[in-house]
Formats: structure tokens, sequence, C-alpha cells
């Protein structure tokens, strides 16, 4: 049983992976730092660690897909991250496909 897990939990990475991109791009529509970002993601139903996520956001920034800045206007300086409008573009494409492959596997999951 613990080498089904382990395959479990290695396809369940491999799935989640492109899911995490898709929705920061999303839930960065509007600009918010990290910690903050990984609450809201954790609070709409998909738990990252900080260490996927800060990678991420730095691949992301490197990309192209999202801005970032910081903002010293308050006590405890924070680095804020904004998707950029070639991460929106991204972001319209990648769910459209999405909404396409949910209907495949909808599908697919009623066939059987």
């Amino acid at each position: 049983m613990h080498d089904d897990d382990e395959l479990l939990a290695t396809h369940l990475q491999e799935l989640r992976r492109g899911t995490v991109v898709l929705a920061c791009l999303l839930m960065l529509d509007r600009p918010d730092y990290g910690y903050a970002l990984l609450d809201r993601l954790t609070r709409a139903g998909l738990a990252v660690d900080a260490n996927t996520l800060y990678p991420l956001l730095r691949r992301l920034e490197k990309q192209g897909l999202v801005t970032s800045y910081w903002n010293t206007e308050e006590s405890r300086p924070r680095k804020f991250y904004r998707t950029s409008d070639r991460g929106a573009a991204l972001a319209a494409a990648l769910s459209r496909d999405w909404d396409e492959l949910d209907t495949v596997l909808r599908s697919l999951k009623g066939a059987s």
C-alpha cells in the first residue's frame, strides 16, 4: 500500500503544479504579497507550501507574467505581486484550455 500512496502523491503533485500557476495568475489580478496569497490560496481550497510559492512567484516574474514592487509604507516592507498583461493573456488561454479539459474529463467519467 505504501507504493500506491507514493504513486498517488507523485501524480497529485504533478497535476497541481500547473494548477497553482493558473491560480496565482488569476488571483493576482489585484496586487498581493506572498503570505497573503498563500492564505487566499489555502482558503480557496488550494493549499500551497511557501517553499513552492515563493520560487514560483520569482519564476513568473522572470518570465514577465507577474510584476512586483516593494511597499515600504507600513512598518514591515512587503513585496507585492500583480499579474502583468502578458500573464493575464496567458491566464485567459490556460483557463479556456482548463474548461475544455474539464468538459472532456467529465464526459469520460460519465462514459465509464
